[in-house]
C-alpha cells in the first residue's frame, strides 16, 4: 500500500532520531555543570578564621565593581536586614561577597555599633600602636567600633554592623560613617532604625 505524505516511512532499523552534524563541525558535547565550592580557601591577608564557603546564591547579594559606577559624591547605600545578634555575622557575609567580587581588602571599612569584632579585639590585645598601623598601611579588611570614626580613614565600602542600639551618638557616626564610604554603604540591622538614624528612605 502506498504510502500518504502524512505517514512517513519508518525503517525497523531506526534507533530514534539521529543528529547529521553540518559538514565541517562536530557534534557539540554537553558541557559539565560546575558545581558549589566544597570548601573555602583563605584568602590572603583577610583577617580571622576561615570562614565555609558561601552558598551559591545569597538572598541579599552584593554588587561587585562590574555592577555598579562608584559615585565618590554619593555612596550607594545597602541594607541588609539582620537582628542584633546577627548582624555582625550578616557583615561577615557581605565583606566575603565583597572580596568574592574583587574587592581588594583594604577598600573594606568594617564597623560595629556594639560588641567589637573577635578580630579588633584581639589586635587591640597587642596595642593600639600595633592595630592602628594596619589600619594606616591600608592592605587589609579594617575592623573598628563605630566610635572610632573619627579617627577611621574613608575606604570605597563600608560596611556597618548594628551589633548594638543605634541611638545617640551612634546614629550620628553612622551618617558619618556614610561620609567615609566613597562607594557603597552596606549596613546589617534593623531597616526601621537605619533609615531613621541616616534619615533618609532606604
Amino acid at each position: 500500500m502506498p504510502l500518504t505524505p502524512e505517514e512517513p516511512q519508518i525503517h525497523e532499523s531506526a534507533q530514534g532520531p539521529r543528529v547529521i552534524p553540518a559538514a565541517g563541525r562536530t557534534a557539540s558535547t554537553p558541557r559539565p555543570v560546575p558545581g558549589p565550592r566544597s570548601a573555602a580557601t583563605p584568602r590572603p591577608g583577610h583577617p580571622g578564621p576561615a570562614r565555609p564557603a558561601p552558598p551559591a546564591q545569597r538572598p541579599h547579594p552584593v554588587p561587585g565593581p562590574s555592577a555598579r559606577t562608584e559615585n565618590r559624591s554619593v555612596p550607594q547605600l545597602q541594607v541588609i536586614p539582620a537582628p542584633v545578634a546577627g548582624a555582625l555575622d550578616a557583615a561577615e557575609e557581605a565583606v566575603d561577597l565583597l572580596l568574592d567580587n574583587g574587592r581588594a581588602p583594604g577598600d573594606v571599612l568594617v564597623l560595629t555599633t556594639g560588641e567589637q569584632h573577635p578580630w579588633a579585639t584581639h589586635e587591640l590585645s597587642f596595642g593600639e600602636a600595633s592595630y592602628w598601623a594596619q589600619h594606616d598601611a591600608g592592605d587589609d579588611v579594617f575592623f573598628a567600633d563605630l566610635s572610632a570614626i573619627g579617627r577611621a580613614a574613608g575606604r570605597p565600602v563600608v560596611v556597618v554592623a548594628v551589633n548594638g542600639d543605634l541611638v545617640g551618638d551612634a546614629a550620628q557616626r553612622l551618617s558619618l560613617a556614610r561620609e567615609r564610604a566613597g562607594a557603597l554603604l552596606i549596613v546589617c540591622g534593623d531597616p526601621t532604625a537605619i533609615n531613621s538614624a541616616l534619615g533618609a528612605s532606604v
